[in-house]
């Protein structure tokens, strides 16, 4: 055995969650010693996997001797520097890494496609997979997107990983390189896990390519002014394909008038924007990118058009629940920064009731002011504490109300909305208030709207 396996042969692993439960399995399959670690409580099925695994483990608590005896810590995404058993784990100077970075150390020969961005990242990157699939390709969707990357890794090993990163995640890499990284969009998000600077947020989001090399690709949005001012400040080892709705790129894709235009290598892809799946001007840019990616990876173009074509929407993002009475009602339980909300209302064609609220994250709401203008008739804030929205739609928007349920929330909005209208939940907050994540959230107000 050599010393680097040695050094790495203690793993704790804090926060019990998806990732977490995967490292923990891919751990004890190469070897290591590991001792998982969650604050609260874990889920039956997580406590059970472990069980079955014969993988030690503490819920509720953080015996600080047991997790400090480590060699190498995998930090879950959601625990934030400021968590005091993080301080001391810094303090000791023991490493941190994240899932993606334990995930990448044992994906042998496999490609990873790794996609970030503020918004349209778990679209983009199901219609990525989605490509892939009816390519016919040997891939698994991990990441961000539900499945343990590491657990994929561990449990049915793919030639390609088509994984969904968060900032948080690559917060905390070391060697981590996919072999094409996209980069949608920067805004605004999660500010308060960057100590309330956007720089730092987007220094993140750039991580993904610090480990490229020249055999890479790195698909990003030219139009995107903040990705366009990063890019100037760095001299990048990777291979660019942008793409753009403004002007025609020599390598990536762009649109123009209606036609989307792909050029990688020899493969040129040209289709009409009518024949997306996806509508609107964000997914216009979520399906080049996807696009881009699936020619990199050699994917025939007759494949890629097939796959745009049918490709259906994720729950939570955008999605059609029902019409009642003439009323549409929109699930976007995913919208969780005001970013997401504005790409929500910038499709809306109808009058619309907007469900707004939850657990700021230091939201600025002059963002979507104007859209909130032109097409918002109604917000119900669904919240704790609902005084910042209040405070800045007040002279607004005619009728503000406020519920503190799903149920109670989609019944204001049904009795405030009218045949042609659209009922529109799109937070632009986290869910954490009143649900126990955003899908928890989607699926409440689905029901809700059922039972009307």
């Amino acid at each position: 055995m050599n010393t680097k396996d040695e050094m790495y042969k203690k793993l704790v692993i804090l926060g019990g969650g998806e990732s977490g439960v995967g490292a923990a399995l891919l751990g004890k399959k190469n070897g290591y010693e590991v001792f998982l670690s969650d604050g609260g409580a874990l889920k039956p099925k997580y406590r059970q996997e472990l069980i079955d695994n014969g993988i030690d483990f503490e819920e509720g608590q953080h015996t600080a001797e047991k997790i400090l005896s480590a060699t190498e810590v995998m930090k879950s995404p959601g625990i934030p520097e400021k968590n005091e058993m993080v301080k001391q784990i810094r303090k000791q100077g023991i490493p941190v890494i994240s899932e993606i970075e334990f995930a990448y150390r044992f994906k042998g020969n496999s490609k990873i496609v790794a996609i970030t961005g503020s918004n349209g990242k778990s679209t983009t990157t199901a219609l990525i997979y989605h490509i892939c699939e009816t390519a016919g390709l040997d891939c698994a969707l991990v990441g961000n997107i539900g499945y343990s990357f590491a657990k994929q890794v561990a449990e049915d090993p793919k030639a390609i990983y088509v994984a969904e990163i968060s900032s948080f995640q690559l917060d905390d890499i070391k060697e981590f390189r996919p072999d094409i990284s996209v980069l949608l969009n920067i805004t605004e998000d999660h500010l308060d896990r960057y100590d309330y600077k956007f720089e730092n947020y987007v220094r993140s989001k750039f991580r993904i390519i610090e480990n490229q090399t020249m055999n890479d690709y790195f698909i990003y949005c030219q139009d995107d002014e903040v990705i366009m001012k990063h890019l100037a400040l760095l001299t990048i080892h990777t291979n660019p394909l942008p793409f753009s709705m403004k002007q025609e790129v020599k390598k990536g894709g762009y649109i123009k008038g209606d036609q989307m235009m792909l050029r990688i290598q020899e493969e040129r892809v040209s289709m009409s924007i009518y024949d997306f799946a996806l509508k609107g001007k964000h997914n216009n840019y979520n399906t080049m990118a996807a696009g881009i990616a699936a020619a990199t990876l050699g994917i025939r173009k007759e494949k890629i058009r097939e796959a745009v074509k049918n490709f259906h929407s994720l729950e939570h993002r955008m999605e059609f629940v029902a019409m009642v009475r003439g009323v549409e009602f929109i699930n976007d339980s995913k919208a969780t920064n005001v970013n997401s909300t504005w790409y929500a209302l910038e499709s809306m064609s109808k009058p619309t009731v907007l469900i707004l609220g939850g657990t700021d994250k230091g939201n600025d709401y002059s963002l979507i002011e104007d859209l909130v203008k032109e097409k918002v008739k109604a917000i119900v804030c669904m919240g704790v504490d609902n005084k910042k929205i209040i405070d800045a739609f007040k002279d607004i928007v005619p009728v503000i109300v406020e519920a503190d349920t799903a149920k109670k929330a989609v019944n204001a909005a049904f009795k405030i909305a009218v045949k042609d209208d659209v009922v529109l939940l799109s937070p632009a907050c986290a869910s954490f208030d009143l649900f126990k994540n955003y899908e928890d959230r989607g699926t409440q107000f689905k029901d809700a709207v059922k039972e009307l």
